[in-house]
């Protein structure tokens, strides 16, 4: 903090208040982005209609080129279920099951190469 340094008392101090932060849907995010794409329409322009960032307007048009704009995330019902016998895969400990929300399934072992784990769950995701 600085030290003032001149005698002189503040007599006006004055609170600017910049507004709360905004909080945009994602149907409010797809909406904007398919606008901005929108020819002949300048992604500019549509930041500025919209009171947002050029920045901000960018990143919502990666994501949503990555497809992880439209699917907010939430939590996925998770089960435990008793060991079926026959179900000890070759380290010995049982296998870890991942279910995604679209239904696919994964059976792995716990000692599992996770690069290559890593690799079959975007395949699959990318096949929605």
């Amino acid at each position: 903090m600085d030290i003032r340094t001149d005698s002189h008392p503040i007599t006006r101090l004055e609170i600017v208040d910049t507004g709360r932060r905004r909080r945009w849907s994602e149907s409010e995010k797809i909406r904007i982005v398919e606008e901005s794409l929108s020819a002949p329409r300048l992604a500019s322009a549509t930041a500025r209609r919209h009171g947002i960032s050029n920045q901000l307007l960018f990143a919502w048009r990666k994501a949503y080129r990555e497809g992880r704009l439209g699917d907010e995330p939430g939590f996925v019902p998770a089960q435990i279920v008793p060991d079926l016998p026959g179900t000890q895969l070759e380290s010995g400990c049982p296998p870890v099951e991942i279910v995604s929300p679209t239904g696919w399934r994964v059976l792995v072992s716990r000692d599992c190469d996770e690069q290559a784990l890593v690799r079959v769950v975007r395949i699959l995701e990318g096949l929605r």
